[in-house]
C-alpha cells in the first residue's frame, strides 16, 4: 500500500511539470484508443503457513497478458486495462516440496501521464487500482480470493505515426493477501510489458507538398571590355546579337544593359566609362532590331565587382556590361 500513496503522490503532482510535455503535437491527438499486452511477470518470494509448518514459495518468471481501451488527452491518459497473470512456484519446507500455481484475472483502472507528447519518443509515468481474481492452486485443492490491486508503471512509449505507438513498460503489481490452503500469502510482483495501441479517429499524416517548381530565370548576357575602352570585339557583337534574338522570341519583354568597370581609375571616371560602355550596347542592340525604347541603360562604376580586388587593381572580368532580357 506504500507504494501505492507514492504513486498517487506522484500524479498529484504531475500539473506541476506539465510544462515539461508542451510541444507542437504532430504525433499525438486525443481520441479514444486500444491495444493489446504481453509480457513477464515475477512475483516475489514470501513465506506461507501450510499444515506442514512455515514454507516458502519460490516464483519462477512466469508472464501476463491483456489489453486496454483508454482515452488519450495528449499529456494525460485514462484507459481499463484487463490482464491475465499467471504464475508458478515451488513450495518448500519442513522437508516437503511441491508445487503451487498462481492465476490472476485483474481489471484496473490507470491513468498516465506522457512527457514529450506529441513526439516521437514519449516517456510516461502512471499509477492504476482495481480488483483482482486469484485462484492459488496447491495439493490438488484450489483457493479463490478476490483482493484489491495496485500498480505503478515507468515506461516508455514511440509514436510510429498518428494512429499507431508502442509502449514497453515496467511496473510494480501487489494486491491484498489473497490465500492457499486457507493460509494468506504476500502478491508482490514486477512486470515487464510490450504493448501495442491503435488511435481511433486520428488525422492522417499529411503527404508533404510537391517542390515549388523554380521560377523560371530571366536570359542573361554578358560581355566584356578592354581596359580604358568602350568599343566592342567582334565576340561582344556575337553575344549582343545573341540577347537581340532572345528578346525577339519572347515578343513583349525590357531589356537592361548595366554597365561596370575596374577599380584601376577614379570614382567619377570610372562611372562615366560604365555608362558609355553600357551605352555602347544599347546602339548594338538596336542595330540588331530592337527598340530603343525597350531598353534600359545603368552605370555602376566600380561599385559591382564580379571579382573582387584591391584598388587600382586592373581585372578583365569587371570591365563588362551585363545584359537582362525580362
Amino acid at each position: 500500500m506504500k507504494k501505492l500513496i507514492v504513486g498517487a503522490a506522484a500524479l498529484i503532482a504531475l500539473p506541476v511539470v506539465a510544462s515539461v510535455g508542451a510541444q507542437a503535437q504532430t504525433l499525438q491527438y486525443p481520441g479514444f484508443y486500444a491495444g493489446i499486452e504481453g509480457g513477464g511477470n515475477y512475483m516475489f518470494q514470501t513465506n506461507v503457513p501450510t499444515p506442514f509448518g512455515q514454507s516458502t514459495i519460490y516464483p519462477n518468471i512466469g508472464y501476463s497478458v491483456g489489453g486496454m481501451v483508454g482515452y488519450d488527452f495528449v499529456g494525460p491518459r485514462v484507459e481499463l486495462e484487463g490482464r491475465y497473470d499467471r504464475n508458478t512456484a515451488t513450495v518448500s519446507g519442513a522437508s516437503q516440496a511441491y508445487g503451487l500455481a498462481k492465476d490472476n484475472l485483474t481489471a484496473m483502472a490507470n491513468v498516465y501521464y506522457d512527457f514529450n507528447a506529441g513526439g516521437s519518443f514519449v516517456p510516461y509515468i502512471g499509477a492504476g487500482a482495481g480488483i483482482a481474481f486469484i485462484k492459488t492452486s496447491q495439493l490438488g485443492t484450489s483457493d479463490n480470493t478476490t483482493a484489491f490491486a495496485y500498480q505503478g508503471i515507468v515506461g516508455v512509449g514511440y509514436n510510429i505515426d498518428t494512429q499507431w505507438r508502442v509502449n514497453l513498460d515496467g511496473r510494480y503489481y501487489g494486491t491484498t493477501t489473497p490465500t492457499t490452503i486457507g493460509q494468506g500469502y504476500s502478491n508482490n510482483n514486477i512486470i515487464a510489458m510490450l504493448s501495442l495501441q491503435m488511435k481511433f479517429g486520428a488525422p492522417t499524416m499529411a503527404a508533404a507538398p510537391p517542390p515549388q517548381a523554380a521560377a523560371p530565370q530571366a536570359p542573361s548576357f554578358m560581355v566584356f571590355f578592354d581596359w580604358d575602352r568602350s568599343n566592342l570585339s567582334q565576340q561582344a557583337l556575337t553575344t549582343i546579337q545573341q540577347a537581340a534574338d532572345s528578346y525577339k522570341t519572347k515578343g513583349s519583354a525590357r531589356i537592361t544593359a548595366t554597365g561596370h568597370t575596374d577599380k584601376s581609375g577614379p570614382d567619377d571616371y570610372n562611372m562615366a566609362l560604365s555608362l558609355r560602355r553600357a551605352n555602347t550596347v544599347k546602339d548594338a542592340l538596336v542595330r540588331d532590331g530592337v527598340p530603343a525604347t525597350a531598353i534600359s541603360v545603368i552605370g555602376r562604376g566600380e561599385t559591382q565587382p564580379l571579382v573582387q580586388t584591391a584598388d587600382g587593381v586592373r581585372e578583365p572580368q569587371n570591365r563588362r556590361v551585363e545584359i537582362v532580357v525580362q
